[in-house]
């Protein structure tokens, strides 16, 4: 992709905003904004008995709070296994036996360059939560089908939620029922 006239429009605590033009083909150049970012990692804890562990916090941004996966954003350097090692542990207490991988999700390619990492957390074990200062977390337990038709209904409306729940469900794991259409 050919880009010019790149200039960094905003530096901030967690994005910065580049601004470019950009050859689109026969239509010439075009202006965009992108919002740069770090990129983060989102984990689905699963138990045993077929519950996942979820978050309830608020989301000023959206002026909602939202249940969804621990999740959080990649330090410099730090691999994606180990920030959702991390996340896990802050946010719910839960230390992981098992980290797999659910692929990766881009949230909103159109305006931000963001990679969320997916994983599925397994032979779990529990501590106690460490949260950031700034954040007031509730853990949610509920049965991972529950959790699904949420995603399905629309009434977890988080995307890096909604799409490990799919992608969970789609392996048929033990304590999932994977739906055949």
């Amino acid at each position: 992709m050919l880009t010019r006239n790149r200039g960094m429009l905003f530096s901030g605590l967690v994005v910065n905003v580049e601004e470019m033009e950009v050859l689109v083909g026969e239509k010439g150049w075009h202006l965009f904004q992108i919002v740069r970012h770090p990129g983060g990692v989102g984990v689905l804890p699963l138990h045993l008995d077929g519950t996942v562990t979820l978050i309830r916090q608020n989301r000023p941004a959206v002026d909602s709070k939202m249940l969804e996966l621990p999740a959080g954003r990649l330090d410099p350097c730090e691999a994606p296994e180990q920030c959702g090692r991390r996340e896990l542990a802050e946010e719910t207490g839960l230390a992981a036996g098992k980290l797999e991988s659910l692929g990766i999700i881009h949230p909103s390619p159109g305006v931000l360059d963001e990679v969320v990492h997916l994983f599925l957390a397994t032979e779990l074990s529990q501590g106690d939560p460490d949260p950031e200062y700034y954040e007031d977390i509730e853990t949610v337990r509920i049965p991972f089908q529950e959790a699904l038709s949420m995603a399905i209904d629309g009434s977890i409306s988080d995307g890096k939620t909604a799409m490990a729940l799919f992608r969970a469900a789609s392996r048929g794991l033990p304590g999932i029922i994977a739906s055949s259409g």
